[in-house]
Order: structure tokens, then sequence, then C-alpha cells
């Protein structure tokens, strides 16, 4: 069908041209198929056959109960995004005359502070992450330091390979969205469970596989997924007994939240977790002067209201 190949030809784009990792890849995917077989029902088989009104009742049926599980107002968003983008690029690729989706906004996302763990908390759950006497305990430890102490995705970190570190100048490259590389320092603490692991854990672990380059592996000898080093966090935070949701992403949040409490610069934190654009890292200076003013609210005598 014309309309598929159209899709695909868009999406090969966004691999080709436009170089998205292959997690971002696959989420465009997801989304404009689902945008495919809307248009199939209702007999639009082309881009060039789909009108504003048309791209305006798929955005609603995203959120309406009656035509399936409602979307949560962040992946309706996302869907249409990607509807948008196709739409822009059928139009320059000559296959509409028109943009349809020119004028339809994706739903406000509501924007919320990120979750950060206080630095007592972080304690616990570094404490809780594994032991000094198993090749899986020494992996989970140097995982969450690693977490904490660079602010990486997991995604990035689970991709980490051997020559990716280097203790000795207190260096780490990860590589981030649209495979884009960024240097990131290591401290005390995570070379430390780093070292480790690399010399009494993953020997042992590494030796059960075919050979990874990979530098945290499952008790196979693989490199480790992402569900797996999401669920040694998890892991991490029930010992540890905190009361909070916590994930791998949790402590990207706490990483650059803890940098701003402590006097770094909005754009080196930018530059630390690789966002593209400030403004994403933004929000974490809201987040910042939340906890200036409770501490001011908390410790200053004139800080009340008079006659309280």
């Amino acid at each position: 069908m014309q309309l598929d190949r159209e899709l695909e030809g868009y999406l090969n784009h966004l691999a080709i041209e436009r170089g998205l990792a292959a997690n971002t890849l696959a989420a465009y995917r997801r989304d404009l198929d689902r945008y495919g077989q809307w248009c199939r029902s209702r007999g639009l088989l082309t881009a060039g056959d789909v009108s504003e009104n048309a791209i305006a009742d798929f955005a609603a049926s995203l959120r309406d109960p009656l035509v399936g599980t409602p979307l949560a107002t962040s992946s309706a968003a996302r869907v249409l995004v990607a509807v948008r983008g196709f739409h822009r690029f059928a139009l320059d690729e000559g296959l509409a005359t028109t943009d349809p989706s020119l004028r339809i906004q994706p739903p406000a996302i509501p924007r919320r502070l990120p979750t950060a763990l206080t630095v007592d908390q972080v304690g616990a759950l570094l404490g809780a992450a594994g032991d000094d006497e198993t090749p899986i305990g020494l992996r989970d430890r140097a995982l969450v330091e690693l977490l904490y102490g660079t602010g990486a995705r997991i995604s990035e970190a689970v991709d980490i390979d051997v020559d990716d570190a280097d203790l000795v100048d207190r260096t780490l490259i990860v590589t981030g969205k649209g495979s884009r590389q960024r240097l990131l320092p290591l401290g005390d603490f995570a070379i430390a469970a780093v070292q480790a692991y690399l010399v009494r854990g993953r020997p042992a672990l590494a030796g059960r596989g075919r050979g990874t380059p990979a530098v945290f592996v499952n008790a196979r000898g693989a490199r480790l997924s992402r569900q797996s080093a999401y669920g040694i966090v998890r892991a991490a935070a029930r010992r540890a007994q905190l009361d909070v949701q916590i994930s791998p992403h949790t402590l990207r949040h706490t990483y650059a939240t803890h940098l701003l409490q402590g006097g770094a610069d909005v754009r080196v934190v930018q530059e630390l977790l690789g966002h593209a654009s400030v403004t994403t890292t933004q929000i974490y200076t809201h987040v910042t002067a939340d906890t200036l003013r409770e501490v001011y609210a908390t410790s200053h005598p004139r800080a009340g209201v008079p006659g309280r």
C-alpha cells in the first residue's frame, strides 16, 4: 500500500539522514504503525489523502476511552509529534501538496518536577546496591555508583565498552541520543567501584560467554540488558527500604539536582547530561529553587509572616 511505503520512507529518513538512535526509531515506528492502521481503516491510502480534519479526529481518538485504552497526555503528544514529522516529510518529498498537520497541536503536557533523592537516600541505595564478595555484587554496586556518579542514561550505561572507561584519566565516553558521544568525568567512588568490578568481578562473568567488549555483563557473559539493569536498581531500592519510587532515571535526575544544588552552572550540567537544549536542563533549576525556599523558610528568623 502506498501509505505504508511513504511511512517506511520517513522512517528510513529518520534512521539514515537524521541518525536517530535505535530506541527512538522503534518508538517512531510504533506510533506511525498506529497512525497507518487508523488511516487505512478510513480509506486514507496516501499522505495526500489525509486532511486536517482527519488528523484532528485521529488526535481525539488517542484520548477517547470509547475508541480504546486512552493514552496518557505525554504518549498522545509523542504520537502526534511523529505524525506531524511524517506530513512535513511528505510535503518536502512531493508526496503531498499540503501539510494537513500544520495547525494540529499536540496536547500540552503538565510540567512536572523530576523526583530527586536526598543525599542520605542515595547513600542508603548505594550501600544496598551490592556486596564485595561476589562477581554479581561487584557488578551491581559498580552499575549503581556509575549511574549516580555520571548521570548516564540506563541505555548509555549498558552500552559502555571496556575501552570507553579510562580510570587513569578519570573519564568515561558514553554514546547518547542521535549517536552523539560525550566525555564524562569519573569521581573517586565510581572509579573504585568500577575498578573493583573489572578486576575481581567481570572476568568471572565474561568467561562464561563468547567474549564481549561490554563493561556490564550478565551471568551468562553477555552484555547486560536495559531491563536487567533496571531490575538491579529497583532491587537495591527494596533492600535499602526506600519509600519512594526509584528507577535508573531517578539517579540521573538526582545527579543533575545535586550538581545544581552544589553550585554547578546549568550550561555545564546540560553538557554532562547530553541535553540538546538548555531548556530541558532548566527544569532542574526549579527543584533547586524549591529547596532554597524551603531552607530559607525554616532557617531564617524573619522568613515567617508577621503575627503568626
